[in-house]
């Protein structure tokens, strides 16, 4: 009798085991066929992630590494040990940094301060307390940025430009953009020619001026409200004004050179997380010294975002290996223990004149029947099943992450466009929460391998055993 033809005989002739296979198969199958859709759902999630985050480089001078380079100011007649003109950050270098192609983005800050004039003078609704010294504070702060837009106060709304434009990369270098009640102060209109004094400092210690021109390229307007008491001139935010990076670098009292002026830090958002190593590779490329403006890469967003799923993603690949090996090693029990049920059957055909190879190829057919019923099932209840459960591992992950999160205080990110380590000064990242299950023929595909494999692996290892045997032996000796 053809093995085929036996094997659906048994099956038919013997309906709770061979349901009870079926039954095992399909929940073997459906828990593989979750773990592969919840893996694939989550591969999915944090490659999107990365599309749209990828992750911030930022360049600044590391202090002790320069000293430590035995760099100084001895060049410009400084004293050993001292910084020097060689621990600025060139803006000319960061813009050929900029223009590798593993950068989406990138910004670069430099801090300072304006000393106002007789023509431009600070906002200051409520005076000084009689007989307090005001030394040092009375300036206007000036921040040096290369997009105005990506200022916290303008990025959230608390300001807004009110007439003119805001700065830019092609911004002219002379460009200022002032708040509207310093403007309203001191008469001053878009285009206006204005002078700053700037702070220079000198050889000897002692600071002095400069009066440096500027031109008001745009009004803004700041939504909180002048205090009731006194504050320092330079904390107020009315007398917050934004210049372009080599502006501040005038303000410092340096003159630009043919590559402009000097930053403070730059940041660099990658196209992907992995692309450090290729923008350290271009930032030598443009000439940076990476021993004294190294670059530290912060991935904190993309890492908060995909954290909990990648966990999820860790957990399904372990249970898929889990229920892959409990699951043929307890079919290969029962088949082990069907085999020797199955002795004296086995000895007749054997001494009819059956070959060893199709009398395993008998019970491999009916397990792999069962298997691809088992496996049709699960295809049709996976995706369902796996997205119930992604969900439920995916919400134990999603509060993990945020209990984590809460015990932890304030903690720099480098992801800030102005390189700061104002947590309330970056955009919030939530971790995502979703999963999306989408069953596909690869899918499929590989549970049906899947199941094919363990039902040819829990088969073949008990039987190998029948090969050894010889009708006398099963049917004289029994067991």
């Amino acid at each position: 009798m053809n093995l085929f033809k036996r094997a659906w005989w048994r099956l038919r002739s013997h309906p709770g085991k061979t349901v009870m296979l079926i039954g095992l198969f399909f929940v073997i199958c459906t828990l593989v066929l979750s773990g592969f859709l919840i893996r694939s759902a989550a591969a999915r999630a944090a490659d999107s992630a990365k599309n749209s985050v990828g992750a911030v480089a930022t360049m600044q001078l590391d202090l002790d590494a320069y000293l430590a380079s035995g760099k100084g100011a001895e060049g410009d007649g400084g004293r050993p040990g001292m910084i020097g003109a060689d621990a600025d950050l060139p803006r000319s270098l960061v813009d050929r940094i900029c223009a590798s192609s593993v950068v989406a983005q990138c910004n670069y800050t430099k801090d300072g301060v304006a000393a106002p004039t007789d023509q431009v003078g600070l906002h200051q609704p409520v005076p000084a307390p009689t007989g307090q010294d005001t030394g040092g504070v009375d300036f206007f702060k000036a921040d040096g940025v290369r997009d105005l837009e990506s200022v916290k106060d303008f990025r959230n709304g608390d300001s807004k430009l009110v007439s003119g434009t805001g700065i830019t990369s092609d911004s002219a270098s002379d460009m200022v953009v002032i708040e509207e009640r310093v403007a309203k102060d001191n008469h001053l209109e878009v285009g206006d020619r204005i002078r700053l004094n700037a702070n220079i400092q000198n050889p000897d210690g002692r600071l002095s001026t400069k009066e440096t021109a500027f031109v008001v390229g745009g009004i803004y307007r700041n939504s909180t409200a002048d205090p009731g008491t006194y504050v320092p001139p330079i904390q107020a935010p009315s007398n917050q004004i934004y210049v372009t990076p080599d502006g501040a670098t005038r303000l410092d009292g340096k003159k630009l050179d043919a590559g402009g002026g000097v930053v403070k830090s730059a940041t660099f958002t990658l196209r992907d997380p992995g692309d450090l190593d290729r923008l350290k590779k271009d930032a030598k490329a443009a000439g940076a010294d990476l021993t004294v403006f190294p670059l530290s890469v912060n991935d904190k967003q993309y890492r908060t975002l995909v954290g909990p799923i990648t966990k999820t993603a860790d957990f399904a690949s372990l249970t898929v290996w889990l229920v892959a090996v409990a699951g043929t090693v307890i079919l290969a029990l029962i088949i082990a223990s069907n085999m020797r049920e199955r002795r004296k059957e086995m000895g007749i055909l054997l001494s009819l004149g059956e070959k060893k190879p199709k009398l395993l190829g008998q019970h491999l057919v009916e397990v792999v029947a069962c298997a691809v019923l088992a496996t049709g099932f699960a295809a049709a209840g996976s995706q369902f099943i796996a997205q119930a459960i992604g969900d439920q591992l995916l919400a134990g992950q999603v509060s993990s992450a945020e209990d984590a999160a809460a015990g932890q205080g304030p903690q720099p990110d480098l992801a800030d466009p102005t390189g700061g380590a104002n947590k309330e000064d970056t955009p919030g990242a939530e971790p995502i929460d979703s999963i999306d299950i989408e069953l596909g023929a690869g899918d499929i595909g590989a549970i049906g391998a899947t199941g094919l494999g363990i039902a040819a692996l829990a088969t073949v290892v008990p039987g190998i055993r029948i090969l050894r045997l010889n009708p006398r032996d099963i049917l004289t000796k029994g067991e």
